[in-house]
Parts: structure tokens; C-alpha cells; sequence
């Protein structure tokens, strides 16, 4: 399993952390900054999906007015 972790840009989050395994299902997903209820329930919602799942299901969703 490989670990990742990636600062965005333009939402509240200032870090994401998470694993990767061999099928690119995403692991152990943790969210730096934001609201943390709803950062807790995407974490839960995306744990053993693929990356490509996961980036199809989000693509255009926005945080707020950013």
C-alpha cells in the first residue's frame, strides 16, 4: 500500500492524507481543516473505492463560494 498526501487548493481543507493498494482502492482517508463531521462521512464513503470512482463521483463539485 502506498501513502499519499496532497495539499488542494480553493476548499477548506488544507491536507489529505490516504493509502493506496495495489487495485487503487483508497484506504485510511483523512481530511486537515474543514468541517469535520462532513470530512469524517466522505472519508467513511470513499474507503475501498477506486480513485477513478471516487474522481468520477466528485468531478465539478465545489466548496461554497470557492
Amino acid at each position: 500500500m502506498q501513502h499519499y498526501v496532497y495539499y488542494p487548493q480553493g476548499v477548506c481543507s488544507r491536507q489529505i492524507d490516504f493509502d493506496l493498494d495495489e487495485k487503487g482502492s483508497i484506504h485510511n482517508l483523512v481530511f486537515t481543516g474543514g468541517c469535520n463531521g462532513n470530512l469524517k462521512a466522505i472519508g467513511k464513503l470513499c474507503e475501498g473505492k477506486t480513485a477513478e470512482e471516487i474522481s468520477s463521483l466528485l468531478s465539478g463539485n465545489t466548496c461554497g463560494p470557492r
